[in-house]
């Protein structure tokens, strides 16, 4: 409902502000407007809607200190968490837990390096290796 009435409203005031059709009506526009707007049934709608959203901001106020402190909590384990993951992937000559890449042999060299497969004249296939 909220959606239609924007766009209605985006609507109305793009006309008003795109037409052409003069001043009388423009002023039958505003006219039609305030008859709308000054209806029992939008003045209890607006009432409604006003009191909904303080009830629903007054709840949200209430309830950020908790929600930010449970996140609060949340981040160190998560930290942890994602460190011990990343030394469990880094190659143990990097400081990490992790082993030798999977096919037996590691991608860092002694001095820190990246080796490449084409380096030392074979590439991986499928998992099998061949020379060039």
């Amino acid at each position: 409902m909220g959606n239609r009435a924007m766009f209605a409203l985006g609507l109305a005031v793009g006309y008003v502000f795109g037409t052409r059709a003069g001043r009388e009506r423009y002023d039958e526009i505003v006219k039609y407007t305030k008859q709308v707007a000054g209806s029992p049934a939008v003045q209890k709608a607006t009432v409604t809607v006003k009191t909904k959203t303080t009830e629903v901001t007054k709840t949200a106020v209430a309830k950020a200190p908790g929600i930010a402190k449970s996140a609060g909590d949340q981040v160190p384990k998560i930290v942890h968490s994602a460190k011990q993951m990343a030394a469990d992937h880094m190659p143990s000559k990097l400081g990490g837990k992790g082993g030798d890449a999977p096919n037996g042999t590691d991608d860092v060299s002694a001095d820190g390096h990246l080796v490449y497969p084409a380096e030392d004249g074979t590439s991986p296939v499928n998992g099998v290796k061949y020379t060039n």
